[in-house]
């Protein structure tokens, strides 16, 4: 007879603990700690570790020396959307466990049941633990992509039966939704409590390497922002996907939070309509907008996400603070830099901000932290304050130093190229990124400035 053993985690980060505590001494959380029975006897052996299920027979790694290893390049499952290739690195690792998580609504459960009815090729098992299946057919007619998809629906949770359907269909890419809805009979606790959501993830990720079939893991997240469950799901996994964007906006941002077979920086955007989610291929466009007359305020920076460049609009506003300690709010963009560049401004150009509230946003909902959108914040901030419109037809390019310094930022020649495509007739960058550029095989007029004072002397006289 199997030997049961108890325990107690903590929901918020999955420590374990023999006793309960007041205190989770990983993550200093409060009543966290729930008793949760964890059966620890011989009898736990995965269904799907048959030799049908695995689709080769089972094999006995060893020790190998690292030059005798081949490396062969893997073949990536290319699926037609194009943003989600570049967010994973060029499409689908054979094998991978990928996690996307997400706020309620945003649309995870669309975006994936997109991305398995759009992909006729190859053979789809969208497994459901949330909706029925004539709620995801209803959805399906909605996308509009039925009719010729080659994707099969299940609506189950448990993961025995799970693995049974998949050794019957056979599928060459496998969709969760979700896995708080899981549950396995190895443990005998509630689906969505820490053990369980641990236990069916690493069931699946023993799945997914001895059978090379790419596993999609929806998961939830929880008011922190953080995807729920034990923080070990996200090291267990091979890429963990952000779904990002505001309920009543139709943009939505997909992030790469970890990839191990890409880079960790990339981002996708798509844009919500009645008909599923469209990929938006020209991002820099959404992020500006549409003025008929210039305004203070606001300015233009190039910037990297990843390997893509986007052109963002910047806006300030300062105005004479009515009590007496003066607000300051960014939307964004990190208010500790915010609070760096306005003491630049003070101590080194003797602009008065010390009474001043100011309230810096950046459009189109993107979360900045490349650093050479510094000199597009300055002049949005001067700008505000002397009530003087920035020419709309320049953008900015740098990084400020404390000293008042314009530094050189990487890759000026990807946020040159994507400012003239989109009609700039100028860009200021650093002096100190000229070196290896032609300037006369651009069309923009490339502005360098060393420091803060060149800059005011150029756009304010």
């Amino acid at each position: 007879m199997a030997k049961t053993k108890s325990a107690y985690f903590c929901q918020s980060c999955g420590y374990e603990s023999p006793k309960w505590l007041g205190q989770c001494p990983s993550c200093k959380q409060w009543n966290t700690f729930v008793e949760e029975v964890v059966d620890k006897g011989s009898s736990r052996v995965p269904e799907w570790r048959s030799s049908t299920t695995a689709g080769s027979p089972k094999r006995t790694n060893k020790a190998a020396v690292i030059h005798e290893i081949v490396y062969s390049e893997e073949k990536r499952i290319l699926t037609p959307d194009h943003e989600f290739n570049r967010v994973l690195g060029g499409g689908i690792v054979p094998g991978s466990l990928v996690l996307i998580g997400g706020e309620p609504g945003i649309g995870k459960s669309t975006l994936m049941l997109q991305l398995a009815l759009s992909i006729p090729q190859v053979k789809t098992l969208y497994i459901s633990g949330e909706e029925s299946e004539q709620q995801i057919k209803m959805r399906a007619e909605r996308l509009n992509q039925s009719s010729k998809a080659n994707c099969f629906i299940l609506t189950e949770t448990s993961t025995q039966n799970i693995f049974k359907q998949i050794e019957s269909v056979q599928p060459d890419v496998i969709v969760i939704d979700s896995i708080q809805t899981l549950h396995s009979s190895q443990i005998e606790s509630a689906p969505g409590s820490v053990s369980q959501v641990k236990e069916c993830t690493a069931e699946l990720l023993r799945f997914a390497k001895e059978s090379d079939t790419p596993v999609l893991i929806v998961g939830h997240i929880t008011k922190d922002g953080a995807i729920a469950g034990p923080k070990v799901l996200e090291h267990m996994v091979d890429t963990v996907l952000q779904f990002e964007g505001d309920r009543h906006h139709v943009y939505r941002i997909l992030r790469a939070v970890k990839n191990r077979f890409g880079s960790s920086s990339e981002l996708g955007i798509y844009e919500m309509q009645g008909n599923g989610l469209r990929e938006v291929s020209n991002p820099s466009e959404i992020m500006l907008s549409q003025r008929e007359e210039s305004m203070s305020g606001v300015a233009i920076a190039s910037m990297l996400e990843g390997i893509r460049p986007l052109m963002i609009e910047v806006q300030a506003l300062v105005s004479p603070s009515a009590y007496g300690t003066p607000q300051r709010s960014s939307t964004g963009f990190d208010t500790k830099r915010l609070h760096m560049l306005l003491a630049v401004l003070e101590k080194r150009f003797g602009f008065r901000l010390g009474t001043q509230d100011v309230f810096l946003n950046i459009t189109g909902g993107l979360r900045v932290e490349d650093p050479a959108i510094d000199l597009a914040v300055i002049a949005a901030l001067i700008s505000s304050q002397q009530d003087i419109p920035l020419p709309g037809t320049s953008a900015f390019a740098g990084e400020v130093g404390l000293s008042g310094e314009i530094r050189a930022v990487n890759r000026v020649e990807q946020r040159i190229a994507e400012a003239e495509k989109l009609g700039f007739d100028g860009i200021f960058i650093s002096k100190y990124n000229l070196k290896g550029i032609d300037p006369k095989k651009y069309n923009i007029a490339i502005r360098p400035v060393a420091n803060l004072e060149d800059v005011f002397r150029s756009l304010f006289g």
